[in-house]
């Protein structure tokens, strides 16, 4: 783990993990503030792209009532990536056995389920090496950082660029499954037509 500094409103918190990666700058993992952290995450989830994250058209106050349901569980957690003190994605990480993910692959022991979203490209237009970069923040965070032997992704099998993101960083492509729906009061997760995808310790990390 390297020492980073990072300018406010950020750098008081804790970071679970934390690293600098050359020639893009420090990236922060910190535990999603539900309460404080609901306006920026409000912001991305209501986003027509964010929509498979089933909260489009939800409040900022039931934003943070969900994901403080989900600070309460032990299977469910979700962070804020912080890059040169700026929040720029969303990281849940979830216990696959229970989640949807769980009922379409055989679970096995060290599997953790990853959901990630980065904020959208801006006017100032693509930004190169950041999904990298951030991907591989990511993949240290549960691999190395929390001990798990695989991480299991599942975007939308329409969702090419995710797909091919996911595999260009080592992914390797599973079963395309279909989750099944999930009504909540505050959720509504469609039916969704999923590639499922597996990255190891050994491979991102050989040696």
């Amino acid at each position: 783990m390297t020492d980073v500094t990072t300018a406010e409103p950020y750098a008081a918190r804790a970071a679970v993990h934390e690293r600098v990666v050359d020639g893009f700058g420090a990236v922060r993992v910190l535990r999603l503030d539900p309460v404080a952290d609901a306006g920026v995450v409000h912001g991305w989830v209501s986003g027509q792209e964010a929509g498979f994250w089933g909260m489009n058209g939800l409040t900022e106050k039931q934003v943070a009532e969900i994901y403080g349901h989900l600070d309460a569980l032990d299977t469910h957690h979700a962070y804020l990536l912080v890059k040169d003190g700026t929040a720029v994605g969303l990281l849940q990480t979830y216990e696959p056995e229970a989640d949807r993910v769980g009922e379409c692959y055989p679970v096995e022991p060290g599997d953790i389920g990853v959901h990630l979203l980065l904020t959208p490209v801006g006017a100032e237009g693509g930004r190169p090496g950041w999904s990298g970069a951030l991907m591989g923040v990511l993949a240290e965070f549960v691999l190395v950082g929390l001990g798990r032997r695989r991480v299991v992704v599942d975007p939308d099998v329409a969702n090419e660029k995710a797909v091919t993101r996911f595999l260009r960083h080592g992914f390797v492509p599973g079963p395309v499954v279909v989750l099944p729906e999930i009504d909540l009061p505050d959720v509504y997760l469609p039916e969704k037509r999923a590639q499922l995808a597996f990255l190891r310790r050994e491979v991102a990390f050989p040696g």
